[in-house]
């Protein structure tokens, strides 16, 4: 059934199969010098999307999902706690699809799946949710089980009452903070140490805990980030993602109150006189006090928070978004764009008043 049509460049080969309605297909399988070879390719493919389809055709979502998981996910680098996200995410799709072939679920169907999941999540939940499952769909259409992507402009509605409205940092107050921060540092609490660190670099919690002094470079004033923490198993773990793994400049002003904790005789920069690294309860304590004494009050900061203070602070200096993208370890800038869009907007707002400005005085 397999044929090869010649082209400028050289022979395409074709694979001619059956979908699993019976609507009859083709499939490039790629360019080659000659028509045999072309052929070949073409046959090879051919054979492997008829067992797909055989294997494949009548999978129901929930299986094809775990089937995806398995192959894709579950052997990844992702961390432990992705891999359950993953998983939980299954048992959602199973307890609601059932036993529903994938090729039959319609857009309405799925669109009424997220608007059934979202009334019992936020935002955020329900915008994973949606990820996993989209990057699932992808698949199963390259593996020719469906046609459409039915989850191709879906609405995603969530309950709004789930958003935590987190208050973050001015620029005023950052810096009062990072004063208050330095002004009781102490070799013997390196949780104070780590707020600092947080501050200046954006860095996440476990990928701080994690940092040793062979991961600082001061002649070049970088920290390289190739490690995460495991705080309940007291051990190394691989970064949140790939691009997670990167090196940032730092200020020397850092790498200075730093070298106070060389003192303390361990390879791993944060641990403490008595052996062990703060923990998320210990760093959103420590900082809660910090906050205290210096008269900010915010509602529900924590460690985290640090993270979105040293992006709003490098937003307010016109630093470009792609590179503090890089510096945060996203791997790509429309997780940056989603994730601090609150900021961008403020950033936008302040702008237009600005550019309304200048154009006052053309």
């Amino acid at each position: 059934m397999s044929f090869a049509r010649k082209g400028k460049k050289g022979y395409y080969g074709l694979a001619i199969y059956y979908d699993a309605d019976g609507k009859r297909k083709q499939k490039s399988v790629g360019c080659y010098k000659t028509k045999r070879e072309a052929l070949k390719e073409a046959d090879k493919k051919e054979r492997e999307l008829e067992q797909i389809n055989i294997n494949l055709k009548d999978i129901t979502l929930a299986d094809y999902y775990k089937r995806w998981y398995d192959l894709y996910k579950g052997s990844s680098m992702l961390s432990d706690i992705s891999k359950k996200r993953y998983l939980i995410f299954h048992k959602t799709i199973k307890s609601y699809f059932k036993n529903t072939k994938m090729r039959e679920i319609k857009r309405t169907d799925y669109q009424l799946f997220i608007n059934w999941y979202g009334e019992s999540h936020g935002y955020s939940s329900t915008s994973k949710l949606n990820g996993a499952v989209r990057q699932c769909v992808s698949y199963a259409i390259d593996d020719d089980i469906i046609i459409k992507d039915f989850t191709n402009n879906v609405v995603l509605n969530y309950n709004k009452s789930h958003k935590k409205n987190v208050e973050y940092l001015s620029i005023k107050e950052t810096t009062i903070l990072k004063n208050a921060v330095i002004e009781g540092l102490n070799k013997y609490n390196t949780s104070r140490f780590m707020i600092l660190t947080a501050i200046y670099t954006g860095m996440r919690k476990e990928e701080i805990q994690a940092l040793t002094w062979d991961d600082i470079d001061e002649i070049h004033g970088t920290v390289n980030i190739s490690k995460a923490w495991d705080e309940s198993k007291k051990d190394f773990k691989a970064t949140k993602t790939y691009t997670s793994n990167r090196t940032i400049k730092v200020n020397r002003e850092l790498l200075k109150y730093l070298d106070v904790l060389k003192s303390n005789n361990s390879t791993m920069i944060f641990k403490n006189v008595f052996g062990s690294i703060p923990t998320s309860t210990a760093l959103n304590k420590c900082l809660r006090s910090i906050m205290h004494d210096a008269g900010i009050e915010k509602q529900d900061f924590h460690f985290h928070s640090l993270r979105h203070v040293h992006v709003a602070y490098l937003l307010s200096k016109g630093v470009d978004i792609y590179a503090i993208s890089k510096r945060l370890g996203h791997s790509n800038v429309t997780i940056t764009l989603n994730t601090y869009s609150y900021l961008i907007d403020e950033l936008k707002a302040k702008n237009d008043n600005l550019i309304t400005e200048k154009l006052a005085e053309l």
